[in-house]
């Protein structure tokens, strides 16, 4: 009896906080743009003992969509997450091929999920799209199109994706434009180089915050992030609370009303 009357008050305090923070958040202008490094799930399913440590994959993904939901709460019109890079293509076959079904699976439910219709989300993917298997590419295709006519919000997810290597293709497409003498040097400044890269239609992101305690960008929209604000939570993606979220949002308000002062 104890112990359920103390997980009673802690829960109680907690929702408290949780609503304390979300008024708070409410009060001040939210970042129009949110990036997020996803990362931890296969040490989250270790954590917590999952007999398979693939399923803190699917931990993730549902995870995601509670963000999403969190997002639309708050008014965040831009969400742009790093779902899978070019280096996780090396990992383990079985690892990559459980990620290839939920990447299918999950674009799939995203084209026909009623939210996204009813906020009138776009859904846009970017990557090297070359490294996915055919399935993956369909359902990729699939979100895109139904949702390519939305405007309100925008969702992003990156899938083979690198930041050097999408820096790479848009130098090379420069250059082919130049010799062809499509493109003058004179015209290449950073609007210019901007508009190249799979962002292109997109404002940088204004908040950028990666989960697992670890603090670097692991090859995630480099140019783009030159003026980002960052910020780095302690716990695992799938275990990502929903006050992590608002006291990131919390903490880029707080740097804004410094930076204006």
């Amino acid at each position: 009896m104890p112990t359920d009357i103390s997980k009673i008050i802690s829960d109680a305090a907690y929702q408290a906080y949780e609503r304390r923070l979300l008024h708070q958040v409410k009060q001040a202008p939210v970042p129009h743009h949110v990036a997020i490094i996803m990362d931890g799930n296969r040490r989250f399913a270790r954590e917590i003992g999952l007999g398979n440590v693939l399923d803190g994959h699917v931990k993730g993904r549902d995870k995601l969509e509670e963000v999403l939901e969190w997002c639309l709460e708050v008014g965040v019109r831009i969400l742009t997450v790093f779902a899978f890079s070019t280096e996780n293509i090396r990992r383990a076959n079985e690892e990559v091929q459980h990620l290839m079904h939920l990447f299918a699976e999950n674009f799939r439910r995203v084209g026909d999920d009623e939210r996204v219709h009813r906020h009138k989300i776009r859904v846009s993917v970017f990557g090297n799209r070359e490294l996915l298997p055919p399935e993956v590419i369909e359902a990729i295709e699939y979100a895109e199109g139904r949702t390519e006519q939305y405007d309100q919000y925008r969702f992003n997810v990156a899938v083979a994706y690198g930041g050097r290597e999408e820096i790479l293709r848009a130098i090379r497409d420069v250059v082919l434009d130049a010799q062809a003498g499509k493109v003058d040097p004179d015209d290449v400044d950073e609007k210019f180089f901007s508009k190249r890269l799979y962002t292109a239609d997109l404002p940088d992101p204004d908040l950028v915050l990666r989960t697992s305690g670890e603090e670097r960008i692991s090859n995630f929209l480099l140019w783009q992030l030159a003026y980002s604000e960052l910020y780095f939570v302690d716990v695992y993606w799938p275990g990502f609370r929903k006050i992590d979220f608002l006291r990131a949002l919390r903490s880029y308000q707080m740097r804004q009303r410094r930076y204006g002062e």
